[in-house]
C-alpha cells in the first residue's frame, strides 16, 4: 500500500511538472498607467482561465514598451502613443494594431491652485498660467505616451519647460502622483490611474474635457518576420481576447467608486 501511494505520488507530480511545462508564457509590454490602475489584475486573470497561457507584464512607459517589441524582448504590446505606435507599425516591428479602449488626461493640481488653473479658458491658457505662475509642475519625463503628450501639450502652447519649477523625474505614473502629491505640484496623468490613487493624494482636477486631451490605447503584436522567436499565436489569443465582447465588458465593468476608468473601443457596450 505505501509503495503504491508512492507510486501514484510520483506519477501526481510528474503529471502536474507536465502540466507546467505545457504552460506557454507571454510576454506583454504595457504602460505604468495601465498596471497601476488595476486593469490586468481583472483582465489575465479571465485570459489565463480560458487559455494555457501565462501573462509575464512588464510595465513601463509607452516608449520604453515599444523599444522593447522593436528589440524583440516581448511578444506584444499595449500603449497609449498613437504617433510613436505608427511609427513602430510603419517601420515592421507591428502587425495587427488595434483599439482597445480609451480613457482621457487630465491635469491635477493641489485644492488651492494657486496659478488659477479652474478658471482656464481653455488648454493653452492652462499651459500658460502654470508657465506664467512657475508653480511646480512635475514631468514624468521618461518618454512614455503620457509625457509624450504632455510635450505636444506645451508646444501647442509655445512653452518651453525649463526652471526650478519644471521637475522631469523619470518616473512612473504611480510615482508622479506621489511626487506631485508631496510637493503640492501640478502633473499631467490619465483618469484612471488619478482614480485608482485617489485614497493615496489629495490632488484635485483643476483642468479636463479638452479634445487634446483624448487618450486611446491600442495593442500591437510584434511582427513574428522581424523577430522569429515570439509567440505570435498566443500574441494574437490574447488580442483577441481583450477586443472580445468579454474582454470588452470586463473593461467596461471596471470602476472604481462606480466611475469607470476605461471605456472600451473595439465592441460598444452600453451601462449594465
Amino acid at each position: 500500500m505505501q509503495r503504491w501511494f508512492k507510486s501514484s505520488l510520483l506519477v501526481l507530480a510528474m503529471l502536474l511538472g507536465h502540466a507546467a511545462a505545457a504552460q506557454e508564457r507571454l510576454l506583454l509590454a504595457t504602460t505604468t498607467s495601465t498596471q497601476n490602475s488595476g486593469l490586468l489584475e481583472v483582465l489575465n486573470p479571465a485570459f489565463e482561465e480560458k487559455y494555457p497561457i501565462k501573462v509575464d507584464v512588464i510595465a513601463v512607459g509607452s516608449g520604453r514598451a515599444l523599444k522593447l517589441g522593436e528589440n524583440g524582448d516581448v511578444d506584444l504590446v499595449l500603449v497609449h502613443a498613437p504617433a510613436a505606435e505608427m511609427r513602430f507599425v510603419n517601420g515592421g516591428y507591428g502587425i495587427e494594431r488595434e483599439a482597445v479602449m480609451h480613457n482621457d488626461f487630465v491635469i491635477l493640481g493641489p485644492a488651492a491652485d494657486p496659478a488659477g488653473l479652474k478658471s482656464a479658458a481653455g488648454l493653452v491658457a492652462a499651459m500658460e498660467k502654470i508657465s506664467k505662475a512657475k508653480t511646480p509642475f512635475i514631468s514624468r519625463g521618461d518618454d512614455s505616451g503620457t509625457h509624450k503628450r504632455e510635450r505636444q501639450l506645451w508646444e501647442s502652447a509655445n512653452i518651453q519647460p525649463q526652471g526650478d519649477w519644471y521637475l522631469s523625474v523619470g518616473q512612473g505614473m504611480g510615482a508622479v502622483l506621489q511626487i506631485a502629491n508631496d510637493k503640492l505640484a501640478y502633473t499631467l496623468a490619465d483618469r484612471g490611474t488619478y482614480l485608482a490613487y485617489l485614497d493615496k493624494s489629495e490632488l484635485e482636477i483643476v483642468f479636463e474635457n479638452d479634445a487634446a486631451l483624448f487618450n486611446p490605447y491600442h495593442i500591437i503584436l510584434v511582427n513574428p518576420d522581424q523577430h522569429p522567436h515570439v509567440k505570435i499565436d498566443a500574441a494574437r489569443a490574447y488580442s483577441r481576447f481583450i477586443r472580445s465582447e468579454e474582454g470588452q465588458r470586463l473593461i467596461h465593468e471596471f470602476r472604481i467608486s462606480n466611475r469607470p476608468l476605461f471605456h472600451p473601443n473595439a465592441i460598444k457596450i452600453g451601462r449594465p
